[in-house]
């Protein structure tokens, strides 16, 4: 399958579970149309990051979409990073419209950026690095608040 293919049934996945969450959990931390818009568009920005940086732009793709899965199921915000991981490895194996796109290796290597996006401070590996980069431009980019210190430094130096 290539690689247009996957991130798009990703993507697709992700925006359906993003409705189902959002009836399920009406208070929420963020909005189910802000959860839409930056599943996307950071995905794109860091496709594009991970293409000038020599990394995999398909499995940068699915990280960035997949980043704030956590929060997208539960509404909560604090702690998202962390709760992502398993989160994660359970949908990309799990759910049927993604079951069997991914292999383990690339679930873990998803699983793990995305355990690691918030800690925004610390240098992690290279697929890491450019969904933390994604965050914070995509943030930047809509003109939303950048609260952390640590956010406003790694937006600086790129």
């Amino acid at each position: 399958m290539d690689e247009t293919n996957r991130v798009y049934k990703l993507q697709c996945a992700v925006l359906r579970v993003i409705d189902v969450a959002a009836a399920g959990v009406p208070a929420r931390d963020e909005t189910p149309e802000w959860e839409r818009i930056h599943a996307v568009s950071s995905a794109r920005t860091g496709s594009r990051l991970a293409a000038a940086r020599g990394v995999d732009t398909e499995l940068a793709a699915a990280a960035c979409t997949l980043h704030d899965f956590a929060r997208i199921l539960d509404g909560r915000q604090a702690g998202h990073a962390e709760r992502g991981y398993e989160a994660v490895k359970r949908f990309l194996r799990e759910d049927e419209g993604v079951r069997g796109l991914f292999t383990d290796d690339e679930i873990e290597l998803v699983a793990q950026a995305v355990k690691s996006h918030s800690k925004k401070a610390e240098v992690g590996a290279p697929l890491e690095e450019v969904v933390k980069d994604a965050d914070v431009l995509d943030m930047h980019d809509y003109g939303r608040p950048l609260p952390r210190e640590e956010q406003r430094a790694r937006l600086a130096a790129l």
